[in-house]
């Protein structure tokens, strides 16, 4: 078996994280186990390009159970768990992932697993996808999937230049997916990241998100409840607006430079902090970013600008600035709940890592009768996943009665 991880020795401790994870995703059981039975995924490559962690490798073993042949590669060069890596190729699942590799080898990866011609792809910002529609034109597959906004976003614009010629299934906007792992899982494991990085106290910090989608709400949430002060900073006005009727101090980027301790970015966007803004800041501000890609803080400014670096914790660089400030880097400027932390809990990415499952499933029971556009899974799924999660919580669900099922599909009662 051809593969490329940092240390194979670490299976063991792998193993055990990836057991422990298993036990917080009772969906994905559920899924499993039909999996085994039905096999529904027989005899198909499955390549996927998503974070290497120990939910991935669950997500794998799902995929191994219904009869595919999955093959992995990162999705970010800091967020494999290279434990989790020597786990899974310990398993017999091919592995090209290594903690910290260079570009370089971070496409040399991407390309490593579409070398095994695989009939469906699985995506995690849209990189695997970008090269299968450039370089590797060459590989032909029945569709794809992604996982995350970002590659939501790159995967449309795709689509609406004509690029686009393969049908992807849009994880991402499922409701168990971003109402879920983007708030919750999100809101929780950026703070992680954060904590675990500097060891800050959050509460009485002003602490500034950038972007109030649905991972920046999670985030502003976590840290309010917390006791940090949350700013927001916001160019889509509705947004703004929910953000100040929650308490939140809503400015601009400028203003908010003089006023944050820490700065978090959930935009999905480029630069949203950059030269102007590192001028304001206080001595100590921490910057952290949590959107898929390292461009949304102006990484080559700050560095070009900063007089002296370096490394003050693991995960936490210092760059002083000529007037004597100290701005501090969260994890490369990557994704800091993966890069300096874990990632999601094991908990929310049961639903995300469900409905992947489900969505390769989709495309290949759907072979030759999807165009080259983009797809959502159907509520149906969605309404599986969310009952069987709340389940598993304890809850339950109300149902309606035949009065008040009459009632919802009529219209001659009224006042």
């Amino acid at each position: 078996m051809n593969y490329d991880i940092a240390q194979p020795d670490l299976a063991e401790d792998g193993a055990r994280r990836v057991e422990w994870a298993g036990r917080r995703m009772p969906v994905l059981k559920t899924v499993r186990e039909r999996f085994l039975d039905e096999r529904p995924l027989e005899g198909h490559v499955v390549a996927a390009c998503l974070h290497v962690t120990a939910e991935t490798a669950n997500l794998m073993f799902a995929l191994r159970d219904g009869g595919a042949e999955p093959i992995l590669c990162a999705s970010n060069p800091l967020s494999t768990q290279d434990d989790v890596a020597a786990a899974l190729v310990a398993e017999g699942i091919p592995v090209f992932a290594i903690r910290g590799e260079d570009d370089d080898t971070y496409y040399k990866h991407i390309n490593a697993v579409l070398d095994h011609a695989p009939a469906v792809t699985m995506d995690d910002g849209a990189d695997l996808a970008t090269v299968l529609h450039t370089d590797r034109r060459d590989i032909q597959v029945i569709g794809s999937t992604e996982e995350t906004t970002t590659g939501v976003i790159r995967l449309k614009a795709m689509a609406a230049d004509g690029t686009l010629r393969v049908p992807v299934v849009a994880v991402n906007d499922s409701a168990t997916k971003h109402l879920f792992d983007n708030h919750f899982g999100t809101g929780q494991s950026t703070l992680d990241g954060i904590i675990r990085a500097s060891n800050v106290l959050l509460a009485g910090q002003n602490l500034v998100v950038v972007g109030y989608g649905d991972c920046g709400r999670g985030v502003a949430k976590r840290a309010d409840g917390l006791g940090a002060k949350v700013i927001v900073v916001e160019i889509d006005p509705v947004r703004a607006l929910a953000a100040a009727m929650e308490g939140y101090r809503v400015m601009t980027a400028a203003d908010a430079s003089a006023e944050g301790d820490i700065f978090i970015t959930v935009t999905g966007n480029k630069h949203v902090i950059r030269s102007e803004h590192f001028a304001k800041m206080k001595d100590g501000t921490i910057l952290a970013n949590s959107g898929h890609f390292d461009i949304e803080i102006d990484l080559a400014s700050l560095g070009a600008e900063a007089v002296a670096r370096r490394p003050v914790r693991e995960n936490l660089e210092e760059f002083e600035m000529p007037d004597g400030r100290r701005i501090l880097l969260a994890a490369e400027g990557r994704l800091v709940n993966l890069g300096a932390a874990e990632g999601h809990p094991a908990d929310v990415m049961d639903m995300s890592f469900s409905n992947q499952a489900f969505a390769v499933e989709y495309l290949i029971k759907n072979e030759g009768s999807l165009e080259p556009r983009i797809y959502t899974l159907p509520d149906e799924i969605d309404d599986d996943v969310a009952s069987i999660k709340l389940a598993h919580m304890g809850g339950g669900l109300e149902t309606l009665t035949e009065e008040q099922v009459t009632y919802m599909s009529g219209w001659k009662e009224g006042t």
